[in-house]
């Protein structure tokens, strides 16, 4: 290590663990302390004498920008995490490096531009339908919405892959991700890793979570491939139908996304291999569900708590959606209910903490940072960063009007990541959330039950304990509130 990265200022930490019960009881807590005190960039050390593990957090937009997007190439996914993710889930597009990723890239991007994503909104309107239903029945009217935003999320997204095979997926997935989440976080942190193959209690549940989960979607894919050309799958891509694929599909071909990625082709005849399809069904789940539910959930709670922001969502939602189904041109219809679902993301990003290891030695901030080092970015920290956000903590959706937005640093907000591996499902997660809160506010009103809520890092932000709202049914004849 360089004497100029041995400068570059940190928390002493306890002197046997350093700073390891900080960052694991209460990291976003001890991320935001660092900043306060020792600036954009910190040296953390965490973890005993033989197994102590150094990094350094990133807080600032520009260093974030660095990372992500301007030397992206110096920054790579590999660490334990990283690794234990992939091993788990599988090499798809969020855990794929180097060719893998630009191969598979390839071959998904034709399948999320905005006119095939915009062709899934009748599979949210469906699922938002059926929610808002159950939800009229709910007999004490209290719900928890991080528990009923990551059915309903997981929901919308195994319909839009797998159409009508929906029921079976989603009990698997809804029972075994949370088990191999926690298990991927407990090893990929862990000062020492026990081989997987040992016949641990907690190797025993990450294995069976993780056959579960490859089981469901071999045998959908087996299936998929099994049928006739003129077979559809039917209730996933509805419209997106029309957007012509990457490669030839047979008269009725399915057109949700299982089947669109199974045709897809690259240039020279490339395709995924039914592997590789599990490993990106697998990502898709993964994150195209915890990361909507996490946004969704929180705009519900920080709507329930501000009555004002409340009833200016609900009236543009009632003057926009009537009594009818939501449509994909009802995103750009609801500029007010898709800033709180940006300062949502502010608030409680999804990807509150991302890893990246450094290759090659480089300058932060005017600081060094040695070839080697792990680089924790911080979203939750840089999303409420006094250079660049005004009472940061503070609920406001009118931060994300376009005059405000354009004087801002482009970094200074990054729900979705940045740079060449920007997050490829932002659009599909910003038109779920926004038509699923537009509906929900048109049907119901609701106060906070937790006006509190504690936070910690699983591989999304995860909830410690409730997240209560109290719900009245209202009627979508009703006129506009004044």
């Amino acid at each position: 290590m360089t004497a100029a990265a041995i400068r570059i200022p940190g928390p002493p930490g306890l002197p046997l663990i350093g700073s390891l019960f900080d960052l694991t009881r209460r990291p976003f807590q001890t991320y935001l302390a660092a900043r306060r005190d020792y600036g954009d960039v910190v040296r953390f050390t965490a973890g005993p004498p033989g197994l102590r593990t150094e990094f350094f957090a990133v807080f600032s937009p520009e260093g974030a920008q660095q990372v992500l997007g301007g030397e992206a190439a110096n920054f790579r996914k590999e660490n334990n995490f990283y690794e234990e993710l992939r091993t788990s889930v599988g090499n798809g597009l969020l855990t794929s490096q180097d060719g893998d990723y630009q191969r598979q890239r390839r071959l998904v991007q034709p399948l999320f531009t905005r006119r095939r994503v915009d062709g899934y909104a009748a599979a949210i309107g469906l699922e938002v339908r059926t929610l808002a239903e159950r939800w009229r029945a709910v007999p004490d009217g209290v719900v928890d919405v991080a528990d009923e935003m990551s059915r309903f999320a997981l929901r919308a997204v195994a319909r839009i892959l797998f159409g009508a095979d929906v029921e079976e997926a989603v009990a698997v997935v809804h029972r075994s991700f949370p088990v191999l989440g926690e298990y991927v976080m407990e090893r990929g942190f862990a000062p020492f890793r026990v081989p997987r193959g040992w016949p641990t209690p907690s190797n025993r549940r990450g294995a069976e979570a993780q056959r579960d989960l490859y089981r469901v979607c071999d045998r959908i894919i087996a299936e998929r491939a099994a049928r006739p050309a003129g077979a559809g799958g039917g209730g996933g891509g509805g419209a997106a139908a029309t957007d012509a694929g990457t490669g030839p599909a047979g008269e009725g071909a399915s057109d949700d996304l299982l089947g669109l990625l199974a045709r897809a082709r690259g240039e020279d005849g490339e395709q995924l291999d039914p592997a590789e399809l599990r490993d990106q069904v697998l990502i898709f789940l993964l994150a195209g569900h915890e990361t909507t539910a996490t946004s969704l959930a929180f705009a519900l709670h920080l709507l329930a708590k501000h009555p004002e922001q409340r009833r200016t969502a609900r009236q543009e939602a009632e003057r926009v959606l009537g009594g009818r189904e939501p449509t994909a041109a009802d995103l750009e219809a609801m500029p007010y209910v898709t800033r709180v679902v940006k300062e949502a993301m502010r608030l409680y990003p999804a990807a509150s903490l991302l890893g990246r290891r450094a290759v090659a030695e480089t300058v932060i901030g005017g600081l060094v940072v040695p070839a080697g080092a792990q680089v924790v970015l911080a979203p939750w920290v840089t999303h409420r960063h006094p250079d660049h956000w005004e009472e940061p903590e503070r609920f406001d959706p009118d931060r994300f009007l376009p005059e405000r937005e354009q004087g801002r640093h482009r970094y200074a907000w990054y729900p979705f990541g940045g740079g060449p591996r920007a997050c490829i499902g932002q659009h599909f997660s910003m038109l779920e959330s926004v038509l699923a809160l537009g509906v929900l506010l048109r049907d119901f009103d609701f106060e906070a039950v937790d006006r509190d809520v504690a936070v910690g890092q699983g591989i999304t932000l995860q909830v410690d304990g409730p997240l209560r709202i109290r719900l009245a049914p209202r009627s979508t004849g009703e006129a506009p509130e004044d």
